[in-house]
Parts: C-alpha cells; structure tokens; sequence
C-alpha cells in the first residue's frame, strides 16, 4: 500500500513520543497494530469475494458452453441424417393425429413403393419382401401300396 522506509517510520515514532508520551505509546501502537490486522481482514475477504465472483463469471460462461453443446445432441444429429427435410416426421405426425369427431385414425402402412422412394431418397438401396415360395408336400399313399394319383398340375419332383 504505502512505500514507507526507514526513515519515514523514524520521523512517524519520533512524532508520537512527544505527541502521546512514553506512557501513552505502547496502548496507541497495540489499537494500530489491531487496525492493521481488521483491515488485512478486510482486505483478504474483499479478495476472496472478487476472485468468487470471477470464479462464477466463469462459471456461468461454462454453463453457457455447455447448454450449446446439449442443443446439438446425438438425438438431433440422428434425426437429421435419418430425416432431414422432415417428411417423416410429419407423415407420422399426420398418421397419429386425433380426429375430434371420432376415433383417432389408423396408421396407414406405406406401400412398397413408398418405402422404396424412402429408402432411395435416404441414399439406401430398396429392401423388396422375399419371393414367395410353395413347397410340395408329398401325397400318402394308398393303403394297398400304390402310388395315389397326383393331380392335374402339380409340378414333379
């Protein structure tokens, strides 16, 4: 705080010995010595609530950066590789609304072609139903050993 030496410490005694007396000057430096430890008191606590205000400022400028990064969460970032013009969205929006006259209204299943156009304009390949396939089941036979006819168009094995 103040630059004082030697010297002006000398001249600063000197003064209060003639001023106060020698009786007077140990009771006068022990009530300055305790001013000067409130006032560091004061001083640090003064500091302290400086350095935790900066502390929050920084604190909240964390908060901050950190509500940013929460907005761009891997939900959003899946959403917008999935669907990003939102046309999916808003079928399904469509699909599931509750009409007020009656009941809510059947999800309607997209048709193949449909789901094609999806697929393709997601850059996926189409994904068709398997072929449907028949399996022949092979006939009993009669109980006197013979074959039974087969019947008229039924593919051989």
């Amino acid at each position: 705080m103040f630059d004082l030496g030697w010297d002006e410490m000398l001249v600063i005694g000197v003064v209060a010995l003639v001023v106060l007396g020698p009786k007077e000057l140990p009771n006068a430096l022990r009530t300055v010595s305790l001013l000067m430890k409130n006032a560091r008191k004061l001083a640090g606590e003064f500091q302290s609530g400086v350095n935790e205000i900066i502390r929050e400022a920084d604190l909240e400028e964390a908060r901050k950066k950190l509500a940013e990064v929460n907005t761009n969460t891997i939900q959003d970032a899946i959403t917008k590789a999935v669907d990003p013009t939102g046309e999916v969205k808003s079928a399904l929006k469509e699909a599931t609304e509750v009409d007020p006259t009656g009941p809510a209204k059947p999800a309607a299943a997209p048709s193949d072609d449909v789901a094609a156009e999806i697929a393709a304009d997601n850059g996926a390949a189409p994904t068709l139903p398997p072929p449907t396939t028949t399996v022949a089941t092979p006939e009993p036979e009669s109980p006197d050993n013979t074959p039974a006819p087969e019947p008229v168009g039924a593919a051989k094995n």
